[in-house]
């Protein structure tokens, strides 16, 4: 992607700046966002989130944003998951998924729409992983699906 020139802007922004967010109450956060955004910042946001957003709208505002080739870039990406995520099944209904975990079998059926196991329904087989193993995660990876990482582990025992 193409680097971007800085634009010069009347306001500098310096890490004092932005590290000053975080001493900011939630009211004050939200105050900035508006005048930022001119709209209101989403009800549901965390105070973390906030503060993230901002501060990459002060360094936008003061040093420009993403180029027009990144721009389009970020867009053929959200494409291509967005069409990727809306790729039907290729479980067939009915079909049944075992997995052994912790001297315990696990069988999930393959409904029309969801899940079955142990008489619930769930929309997701991540969802039932997680109920499985006690932690997030990916339902077609425990259930043998899809691959696990292909990226190498890290030494363990020291940096």
């Amino acid at each position: 992607m193409a680097s971007r020139t800085p634009q010069p802007s009347p306001v500098a922004v310096s890490l004092a700046d932005l590290s000053a967010l975080r001493g900011l109450d939630r009211a004050r956060l939200k105050r900035l966002w508006r005048t930022l955004w001119a709209r209101p910042a989403p009800p549901q946001a965390s105070r973390a989130l906030l503060i993230d957003a901002l501060a990459y709208r002060i360094q936008q505002n003061a040093y420009g944003g993403l180029s027009a080739a990144s721009r389009k870039r970020l867009r053929q990406i959200a494409q291509t998951l967005e069409a990727k995520a809306q790729q039907p099944s290729p479980l067939v209904p009915g079909t049944r998924l075992i997995r052994q975990w912790r001297g315990q079998r696990h069988e999930v059926r393959v409904l029309e729409s969801g899940y079955r196991y142990r008489g619930t329904r769930y929309a997701s087989l991540s969802a039932i992983a997680c109920l499985i193993s006690g932690t997030h995660c990916s339902g077609p990876r425990f259930f043998g699906l899809a691959p696990w990482s292909t990226l190498p582990r890290r030494p363990t025992g020291g940096r």
